[in-house]
């Protein structure tokens, strides 16, 4: 009686288990949509700290009056056949984005494609009018994955930190429901798609808002190819040559630029 009452019960978590695993999908191909979220009065503030300008403390207070404090952008991510492709919306046009409407950090500049198989990354970059096509190696990242775990447009996911750039504290999670090391802007390698990212010095988010899991054409998974070409190193030089007269406000530039 009691080998009948474990292989009866052997048998129901062993069908559960069937059922339950038919409705899970770990999808390979689909798109993204991403929220970019940036705190504009904490960014703002931080970047005109060092300045000692009036002129800049009351544009900010004007600024806190006639704008709101978070600024948010839209941008996808189109995956498949371990490539991926970032591609920023456009932005809603308003009457007035004030006095400091032109912070990089607070656009969107890059369109990145990644051919994860070969390590290989093209990024489109946007720098004021001028536009740059950079291609070099996918951006190593030494990732630390904690055991911390959230939910994240319906997919769970852990957390792991990061130093980027040198100086960028990075928070990212990642699902390893979607079989794909890639993510938002230039993050990837981990073990699975990153679908939030936060950058909590720099008060900026990316979070996943929905994935369509569907099949996507070869066509549509290709690097861009209009700009000045040139590899990181000497995007970096040409940027940082070109910011040398903004003083400590460069490095917030730079920041923005080189992400």
């Amino acid at each position: 009686m009691k080998s009948k009452y474990i292989l009866s019960t052997l048998l129901f978590f062993s069908t559960f288990h069937t059922c339950f695993a038919q409705n899970v999908r770990f999808p390979t191909e689909g798109v993204i949509e991403y929220t970019k979220t940036v705190n504009m009065h904490a960014l703002i503030k931080k970047n005109i700290a060092s300045l000692n300008n009036s002129m800049y403390q009351q544009a900010y207070e004007a600024y806190k009056k006639s704008q709101p404090q978070f600024k948010t952008l839209k941008s996808t991510l189109t995956f498949g056949r371990n490539k991926t492709l970032f591609s920023p919306l456009a932005e809603k046009q308003t009457a007035s984005n004030g006095f400091f409407g032109d912070e990089p950090a607070a656009k969107q500049i890059n369109t990145i494609f990644n051919d994860l198989g070969a390590g290989l990354t093209t990024s489109q970059k946007l720098v004021y009018e001028d536009t740059f096509l950079v291609k070099d190696s996918t951006r190593k990242i030494t990732w630390k994955i904690t055991d911390e775990m959230r939910e994240i447009a319906g997919y769970n996911c852990r957390r792991a930190n990061a130093i980027i750039l040198d100086s960028i504290y990075v928070v990212a999670f990642y699902t390893d429901q979607i079989p794909v090391s890639g993510g938002p802007e230039s993050f990837s390698g981990l073990p699975g798609m990153i679908l939030g990212v936060a950058l909590p010095h720099e008060n900026t988010t990316w979070f996943a808002s929905k994935v369509t899991d569907a099949a996507v054409p070869a066509n549509i998974l290709v690097a861009p190819t209009k700009g000045k070409a040139m590899d990181v190193k000497g995007f970096r030089i040409f940027v940082t040559d070109a910011l040398k007269s903004w003083g400590d406000y460069a490095k917030s530039a730079l920041k923005a630029f080189m992400l």
